[in-house]
């Protein structure tokens, strides 16, 4: 049976109408006469209030609301009227009501308010059910539709970039390896070795390959980049956005194993391009969920943090200063008995520095520009000053870095020294060096960590509370 979401019903007129309604209940609260229930079927944040009178009693409803309790699925149908109660425009005169499903108070995890983020993190399973957690889940879907609107009105192709790779993007070796080797043989492999007196450890020496599945050592990707890059100099612009995988032993509020990039990659862009179009991705996000999604940002402005709202509208209506990391070096060393990590040349920019520059130095978001070659990654144009890249990092006031980006070395000769300059093997990049051989065209572009920015939104701060089942060393519970 077809029946109307309760956001679509909180728009019409208490006008009498028949309605039935499905969804689960928040609370059940009783007076003498009257039944009050706040049914919810998280399409928003608001609930659906149901009435029963019982001064016009129905044997077989009453029998029904003994079984009524938090959790429980319902259907109900009545007449939609006006409410007289304020906050509400209308509510439901119960009539009719069959329970779909029981949730016994006894043993259901939710029956309780105001449980901790750690507890409903343990049951990821059912946290969505609560207003928090519902609130996040309609966020993130609502930025992933902004991004995708982003793009494809500015003549953006979704390219769906590969999970599986045999390319390290980001060099820093931190991957999750595939294979359908036997790990237990291994195992015997390193015990045996061991046992003929070599060295147990160099056991993984001995690893063919070339009988793996792939025919060589693959792993989950950190970055869809390098393959995107690959459409960007046949297609213009291009965009992928889906999962990505480190496989960091961190255990933060900031570190997830598994977690959504949104990489675009522009041909014959160059860094100033670049920089104009991520701050207006970023600006065009943030007023997506102003308002698109104002009962929800309302909620998290007063419940979760204080002034979201403001810090927002503020970046939404801010020209981001532009400068080197060289000029935001010197501006911080200016101040350097306020970090914990002293800053320097040469340094990569910790969160404590990034949230500095722009909530007291600048006051709005920053981009930083030409970074050391020796912080960042292969691919990035070398400078003429041979020390820095044309790299960017956008940062925001209460977050820090939210974008990090770059223009891409396009001459073949350069990038070749550079990734032998590295350790890398060129021949794992044949693929990638061949676009500076063919066609060779300046081109840059962006990577936007999903999970970040919905932090940055929603101002939740443990990153495994905006994604619905985190992964992180030692979890993978659900």
């Amino acid at each position: 049976m077809k029946t109307p979401l309760i956001t679509e019903i909180l728009t019409l007129q208490g006008d009498g109408r028949e309605i039935t309604v499905c969804g689960w209940v928040r609370t059940k609260r009783e007076s003498k006469n009257l039944v009050f229930i706040q049914l919810n079927d998280g399409s928003c944040f608001d609930s659906l209030q149901l009435t029963y009178d019982r001064s016009q009693p129905s044997e077989e409803i009453e029998a029904l609301l003994k079984k009524v309790t938090t959790g429980a699925a319902l259907r109900a149908s009545g007449k939609l009227v006006a409410s007289p109660a304020s906050g509400q425009a209308v509510e439901l005169a119960l009539s009719a009501l069959t329970i779909l499903g029981e949730a016994n108070p006894e043993t259901y995890p939710l029956q309780k308010k105001n449980h901790s983020f750690e507890f409903l993190r343990e049951n990821a399973h059912l946290r969505v059910r609560t207003n928090t957690f519902a609130a996040v889940a309609r966020m993130r879907n609502q930025m992933a539709y902004a991004i995708h609107t982003f793009f494809q009105t500015r003549g953006f192709e979704y390219v769906h970039t590969p999970l599986i790779t045999a390319s390290d993007c980001e060099g820093a070796g931190e991957m999750f390896q595939v294979t359908t080797l036997s790990l237990e043989k291994l195992a015997e492999t390193a015990v045996h070795a061991g046992q003929k007196g070599m060295d147990p450890s160099k056991a993984a020496e001995l690893v063919d390959y070339h009988k793996d599945f792939f025919g060589k050592k693959t792993s989950l990707t950190v970055s869809g980049q390098l393959e995107v890059e690959t459409y960007a100099c046949a297609l213009s612009r291009v965009y992928t956005f889906g999962p990505t995988f480190r496989a960091e032993n961190s255990n933060t509020t900031r570190h997830l194993s598994e977690f959504w990039m949104c990489e675009p990659e522009i041909a014959f862009y160059e860094l100033e391009d670049n920089m104009d179009i991520a701050e207006e991705f970023v600006k065009y996000l943030l007023n997506w969920a102003l308002t698109k999604c104002a009962s929800d940002m309302k909620f998290f402005d007063q419940r979760i943090q204080k002034g979201l709202i403001d810090t927002l509208t503020h970046v939404v209506n801010s020209d981001f200063a532009r400068i080197t990391y060289t000029q935001a070096i010197a501006e911080l060393e200016k101040h350097a008995d306020q970090f914990e990590f002293k800053p320097y040349w040469g340094c990569d920019l910790q969160s404590e520095h990034e949230k500095y520059l722009t909530e007291h130095i600048y006051k709005r978001p920053v981009i930083v520009t030409d970074y050391p070659k020796e912080i960042k990654a292969f691919y990035m144009k070398l400078n003429e000053d041979g020390k820095t890249v044309r790299a960017m990092d956008v940062l925001v006031p209460g977050l820090g870095e939210i974008i990090g980006g770059s223009q891409r070395e396009e001459n073949y000769d350069l990038l070749y020294k550079r990734i032998t300059e590295l350790g890398f093997n060129p021949e794992d990049y044949w693929w990638y060096l061949d676009l500076r051989r063919f066609g060779s065209v300046p081109h840059s572009g962006f990577g936007l960590g999903f999970e970040r920015l919905l932090l940055y939104v929603t101002g939740m701060t443990n990153i495994r509370d905006v994604i619905p089942y985190p992964r992180a060393p030692k979890l993978a519970e659900f």
